[in-house]
């Protein structure tokens, strides 16, 4: 009944008219960028947070918005898949192998109709479990301490670098890089300069949101200026974009399933939507048994996934708000335009901060009835946006990530450096190391770095304080646990049609 009552008090921050304009506006754009391949969540969220600092706007609108781009990608990721077979991201590569042959069948309308209620469904079941569930998950992390958090920290890291789409050694060695960013500029206790090389702009760290968008905006500019096509593929959509009662029926349970077994996978830190939609996809593929026609345009091979997708997305919001601890690289950017904004994410946030929480979790129900609302009318505007030439669309991306970044201190400093970090990220790219990781080691290093020095001095200098307590225990064998779990899955999932084992990268 508290988190009723919370909720009830949630929808009255989410209901004031400014904060409607604000989800509208965030699953807008969020639709928008998720469906074009390439440019994604991270990307639009990095080149708005300078936005938020500057509007003065409060941090639960920012939020607000921000988290809208965040879900809202989800579904747009499914235009792109469906109509053209391009997966704008790793979560969406199972929605293309059902969604793409109905298109190919002259069902593609169907096939967005079904993943956007999917999606809705998918989205509304994850938040009724985000409001469940996080008030449970920060009592319970209210006993750590800083041994514990420190333990939780090195789950989240050897987690996301397990599941980051990439062998283990170079995920790990940009996690390494992320961690070396971190401890930039002066010492925390004694206050000598670190790694500045007598920079006075580097005395107070790397800028999170330089960092950010050159790594990932900018590197993506360099990766869509090397490839040879000049324009985008024109996308044609046939058939109606509705679904029938029937067909609602026939996906229902399709859709339940997906949904729970998408939350349960994203509140793992790492795993997020790309394990959860081939988990769900392979589950149904089981439950249908002969009856299926999965690989040839079943319905149920995009209901599945497609739900799973979403409520691993908000699913993922859970770690990120009542631990601090992101599982990806979206949240992690989510993390540090919290942190930025005055706010700290950890167990006491649901006491100290009930208004951003509850807040935003009833802003989440507004924001998915905008998106069926708005994609089942209006997808047909956004298909013709896939038709936006590459001449277009690099130099379009190139000023907002130049304005961005300037706005944040005026300083010609971070031009340099963000183009710097974008020559960077491409090389990354190039050579197969993730970029996720170097955020999210970014984001928690000071973090990390403090509840270790913490934990020691507490304890007298012994180190063995940090396998102490079993919640810290239980953490260092789930780290151990996350190394092993990439070999596991591909096991589970190397029988998919059509597809190989999964690249588990960014979602």
């Amino acid at each position: 009944m508290d988190s009723l009552s919370h909720l009830i008090s949630g929808f009255g921050v989410a209901l004031q008219p400014f904060n409607i304009l604000l989800a509208a506006g965030g699953v807008g754009v969020g639709t928008f960028v998720g469906m074009l391949p390439g440019i994604g969540p991270i990307n639009a969220i990095a080149i708005l947070i300078p936005v938020t600092f500057a509007s003065g706007m409060p941090a639960e609108s920012a939020l607000i918005l921000l988290v809208g781009i965040y879900y809202g990608s989800q579904y747009g990721n499914s235009i792109s898949t469906i109509l053209l077979n391009v997966p704008g991201t790793a979560s969406a590569v199972v929605t293309a192998i059902d969604g793409h042959a109905m298109t190919r069948e002259g069902r593609g309308g169907e096939a967005l109709a079904i993943s956007a209620v999917a999606s809705f469904v998918g989205g509304t079941l994850s938040i009724l479990g985000l409001v469940l569930f996080a008030p449970l998950l920060a009592s319970w992390a209210i006993r750590f301490g800083p041994a514990e958090y420190f333990a939780l920290m090195v789950f989240a890291f050897s987690a996301l670098s397990s599941f980051a789409g990439a062998s283990i050694s170079r995920a790990l060695a940009s996690t390494a890089f992320g961690l070396w960013l971190a401890t930039v500029g002066l010492d925390p206790n004694s206050a000598i300069p670190r790694y500045t090389f007598g920079q006075i702009h580097l005395l107070d760290g790397m800028d999170f949101v330089v960092v950010t968008i050159g790594l990932f905006a900018v590197s993506e500019v360099f990766q869509l200026l090397e490839e040879s096509d000049a324009g985008q593929a024109a996308a044609s959509m046939t058939g109606r974009v509705a679904i029938s009662l029937r067909d609602l029926a026939a996906n229902g349970w399709t859709m339940i399933r997906g949904s729970v077994i998408g939350f349960l996978v994203g509140v793992l830190p790492g795993a997020g939507g790309t394990i959860a939609s081939f988990l769900a996809y392979s589950a149904e593929e089981r439950v249908a048994g002969s009856t299926g026609r999965f690989g040839r345009g079943d319905p149920r091979g995009v209901a599945g996934p497609e739900s799973a997708n979403n409520a691993a997305a908000n699913g993922a919001l859970i770690p990120l708000l009542t631990l601090g601890v992101p599982g990806s690289g979206t949240t992690a950017v989510l993390l540090g335009a919290l942190l930025g904004l005055g706010v700290t994410p950890g167990p006491l946030l649901l006491e100290q901060e009930p208004d951003l929480f509850w807040g935003l979790a009833a802003s989440m129900y507004v924001g998915n009835a905008f998106l069926l609302l708005m994609n089942l009318p209006l997808v047909g505007v956004f298909v013709r946006a896939l038709t936006i030439p590459r001449w277009l669309l690099i130099p379009g991306v190139s000023a907002l990530a130049f304005v961005a970044v300037y706005a944040v201190n005026t300083s010609a400093f971070d031009l340099v450096l963000m183009t710097l970090f974008g020559v960077v990220g491409y090389l990354m790219r190039k050579f197969d190391f993730p970029l996720a990781p170097v955020v999210l080691g970014l984001v928690l290093g000071p973090l990390m770095e403090k509840n270790l020095r913490r934990a020691i001095a507490l304890s007298g200098g012994d180190w063995s304080v940090l396998f102490d307590s079993p919640i810290a225990i239980t953490l260092w064998g789930l780290a151990l646990a996350s190394l092993m779990a990439p070999v596991l899955l591909r096991r589970w999932t190397n029988d998919l049609p059509g597809v190989d084992a999964p690249d588990l990268g960014e979602s």
